[in-house]
């Protein structure tokens, strides 16, 4: 116990030592928003990949998805990394960080509303933000409460209180270069101990082959699919549902403000092909490794937690599978969740209260706003964000909605389904209108929020949450082109001007990479 407890300790002396530190380089809005958009390669893959995975992803994902389709669950882990982490950065990235300096833009509502030129538009997709974060934040405070309840005996309430004021305090002071630079060191974190907790989880089991030996003999579920082997199968046992999850968690993070900011942020030229290389690899381990992981969660037969009426509570798998592990590989384990979910829920409420402060506040009742003025508004609502989301996290605890995974459902689904079409469409294409951003932003929150209404009623639509969000999303892809073809264009020369950014992506720094590369061949 008291090794566990130094490992912690020092972990949460050095996350304040960072944003102590970082205090002094927040000297302006954009300085304390985006690092004044100077962040290396390094620095932002790591914050993306920290931000993408949190404890939802390894205790609640994990938990569930290898549950129920067994080794193909790590297809999930392969499609964030090439689908959510590559593509998402060769595609999205150079553009967005062309055109979001172009418009002097610091948040993804401030992308709307300067690209569609529409006030009305930016505050929307605002308060889209703000109100669906919330869910997701307090999943992460969930996820992170069952390790430290199987490890120290912590009662749950007192680790949302203690990740709520530890976040709080490294944010409000640093900004965003403290949650790049704990970002980094958590990152490092993680990839040691998904190594590290997998070879010793397996080796537990007897090693590789006898752990695939003895999930091949576990029966399927009846109710899915009876097939022999189904959780050693290639596909797994269902495997629309799976396709379902990996949509939801790969394509999905092209529209979720909190990652798509850390586009805004990288320097300019080189860096972000090599943050998208450095992104994939970091993804391929964590990811991969996570729901490699969870695929053995059915040997532990009825060692498994369960409810009274016999069903099997997901978020328990993962902690169970490393409670019988040595102390020492335990504490790493706690640091490595702790880690993921203090990254993410940085990036959850720095995205929040800055969309709150520039979008809604600054943009409609204070133009003038002094910069001063604009980073303390950041910071009260940053407490406030951590406040409601702690508040619903300890509600959710006694509500029905007690897996992880659905909270993380509803707020993806909801965001990236609402700006996942208006973003991508509106960084390749002149032709989108503001009507097809409203369509999309509209079908999205009726689809996701009526679904979860009608379930609490008893009504069953779609009945899983992931599959609502996926279809979510997906259909945003398709209405906004469709409906652009139909209503009216904006301004062809104010489009004209916005896209001009795209001329001078061929930086200077691609210059100079490019001869560095001719050099280096010469001398060879």
């Amino acid at each position: 116990m008291f090794l566990k407890i130094l490992i912690v300790v020092v972990f949460f002396l050095v996350t304040l030592a960072i944003g102590i530190y970082c205090r002094r380089h927040a000297h302006d809005v954009g300085d304390f928003v985006l690092g004044g958009r100077q962040v290396g390669p390094w620095l932002s893959a790591f914050a993306y990949g920290t931000t993408y995975f949190s404890a939802v992803v390894f205790v609640g994902y994990a938990g569930q998805f290898g549950w129920k389709y067994g080794m193909a669950a790590t297809w999930i882990g392969l499609g964030n990394a090439i689908i959510g982490s590559l593509l998402a950065w060769y595609i999205l990235g150079p553009r967005t960080r062309a055109i979001s300096q172009k418009m002097k833009a610091m948040t993804m509502p401030e992308f709307f509303r300067s690209r569609y030129h529409s006030r009305t538009l930016g505050t929307a997709s605002a308060l889209i933000v703000f109100i669906f974060l919330i869910p997701y934040t307090a999943s992460v405070y969930s996820g992170l409460s069952r390790l430290f309840d199987m490890a120290f005996g912590v009662p749950y309430i007192w680790c949302i209180i203690g990740m709520a004021v530890l976040t709080c305090i490294y944010v409000v002071l640093g900004g965003y270069m403290a949650t790049v630079l704990n970002d980094f060191i958590q990152g490092i974190i993680m990839l040691v101990g998904i190594a590290a907790v997998v070879i010793a989880v397996i080796n537990g089991f007897g090693g590789f082959t006898e752990a695939m030996v003895s999930l091949s003999q576990v029966p399927a579920d009846p109710n899915v699919i009876p097939l022999s082997g189904a959780y050693t199968s290639i596909i797994g046992p269902d495997p629309l549902d799976l396709l379902g999850v990996l949509i939801l968690t790969s394509i999905g993070t092209w529209g979720l403000p909190q990652m798509v900011t850390k586009f805004y942020a990288i320097k300019k030229g080189p860096a972000i092909k090599r943050g998208a290389i450095i992104s994939t690899i970091f993804a391929l381990i964590v990811s991969g490794g996570c729901y490699f992981l969870g695929g053995f969660g059915r040997l532990l037969g009825t060692n498994v937690t369960t409810t009274a009426s016999g069903s099997v509570v997901y978020d328990s798998i993962i902690p169970t599978l490393i409670s019988g592990l040595p102390d020492v590989l335990v504490g790493i384990v706690v640091v490595l969740v702790l880690s993921a979910s203090m990254s993410t829920l940085a990036s959850l409420v720095m995205t929040s209260s800055t969309t709150i402060t520039l979008d809604v506040i600054k943009e409609h009742f204070s133009p003038d706003m002094k910069e001063k003025n604009q980073i303390t508004w950041i910071r009260v609502l940053l407490v406030l964000f951590v406040l409601l989301s702690a508040i619903i996290a300890a509600i959710q605890y006694t509500s029905s909605i007690t897996f992880i995974a659905q909270l993380m459902s509803i707020s993806w689904g909801a965001l990236a389904g609402s700006f996942l079409g208006p973003f991508v469409w509106g960084l390749y294409s002149k032709r989108i209108t503001p009507a097809s951003v409203w369509a999309s932003f509209i079908f999205a929150i009726v689809l996701v929020v009526g679904n979860m209404v009608l379930g609490w009623c008893g009504i069953t639509f779609i009945a899983s949450p992931i599959v609502a969000g996926a279809f979510a999303m997906v259909a945003s892809l398709i209405i906004v082109p469709v409906v652009s073809l139909f209503t009216p264009q904006m301004d062809k020369a104010y489009v004209d001007d916005l896209f001009g950014a795209y001329k001078n992506m061929h930086s200077v720094d691609d210059d100079v990479e490019e001869l560095e590369g001719h050099v280096a061949e010469e001398i060879v």
